[in-house]
């Protein structure tokens, strides 16, 4: 399922830069796909792991910050905390999808490899088509359900995470990139200043020449 997670999210850009139009969180597929992982991870907490335990909240959480922080980091004024928090997004991301490997571990469950899950999996598939069909998610996308026995629910999840992993490694790479050619908040800033200062010494400059060199306005000896 990878090769639908490189249909990435460039039409998502990184916000307003210049005069660019500024392209919203709701356009990534990074941030798509947790959608999905943090509704089913609701789901599978509620049907496999006890209303009261921490694990259930753990997870639960894992999921929600994998998805609010690519919103919050959209959001950020500069690149660099727009990085920081899909970092932070990434690494919820990893704790989750080490919970369900341990849920599967500690249940005698197996993980599939790759097409054993495309062949068996449809819901990965019908959930790939909802994202692909909407450039922003609606309210109620509709999502599949989780499936019905442990071992798929498992197996689904772990590939939607691999896959929203590989989606914010790709995300944070572009924005790096961004940061290295065109700088962050902080240079966006300083040349904002130099050009406003720049512009000023030449109306000044522009202002002695009219006075005749002298910059009281007096003639020239």
């Amino acid at each position: 399922m990878e090769n639908q997670g490189e249909q990435t999210e460039n039409k998502g850009d990184w916000g307003d830069r210049g005069n660019q139009k500024k392209a919203g969180y709701e356009y990534l597929l990074a941030y798509k796909l947790t959608v999905p992982i943090y509704d089913l991870t609701v789901q599978f907490c509620n049907k496999y792991i006890g209303k009261f335990s921490r694990t259930n909240d753990q997870m639960v959480q894992a999921a929600r910050s994998g998805m609010q922080n690519i919103l919050e980091g959209n959001q950020q004024e500069g690149m660099k905390g727009y990085i920081k928090l899909c970092g932070v997004a990434r690494g919820s991301l990893e704790e989750l999808l080490q919970d369900y490997h341990a849920y599967a571990r500690q249940h005698s469950l197996g993980i599939w490899p790759k097409d054993r899950v495309v062949r068996e999996i449809r819901e990965i598939g019908a959930i790939w088509e909802i994202i692909k069909k909407n450039p922003a998610l609606p309210p109620s996308p509709n999502f599949p359900n989780l499936p019905d026995t442990p071992e798929h629910a498992v197996n689904l999840l772990i590939t939607l995470v691999h896959q929203a992993n590989y989606l914010i490694d790709k995300l944070v790479v572009s924005l790096k990139d961004r940061h290295m050619r065109e700088g962050g908040l902080t240079e966006e800033l300083y040349r904002k200043r130099k050009e406003y200062r720049d512009k000023g010494e030449r109306n000044g400059n522009k202002g002695d020449q009219g006075n005749g060199g002298n910059r009281w306005g007096g003639q020239k000896p």
